[in-house]
């Protein structure tokens, strides 16, 4: 990332076959909570982040209705399939 100068603006130069920037549940979660803060908006805080509005809208319904988890390191992980076959 480079300093651009004094607007504090943020620039990110990705190199090599991907173009897309990956983020992380952390990252995504941080920045649907950052939309939740008083006076903040969906669309200013997809300026402050380079991300386009209507991504972080799908993040915010997916942490909404819970399917935009954090997983913590060495937490165990279960394969939604093996809990829909538990449960027949």
């Amino acid at each position: 990332m480079f300093n651009t100068g004094h607007n504090e603006k943020m620039i990110e130069v990705l190199s090599g076959p991907e173009r897309r920037r990956r983020r992380t549940a952390q990252e995504k979660i941080a920045i649907v909570q950052q939309t939740m803060e008083p006076g903040m908006t969906v669309s200013h805080v997809a300026r402050l982040h380079g991300i386009n509005a209507n991504q972080v809208f799908t993040w915010r319904r997916q942490y909404q209705n819970g399917s935009l988890t954090a997983v913590c390191a060495g937490e165990e992980v279960v394969p939604a399939s093996a809990l829909t076959a538990a449960m027949k």
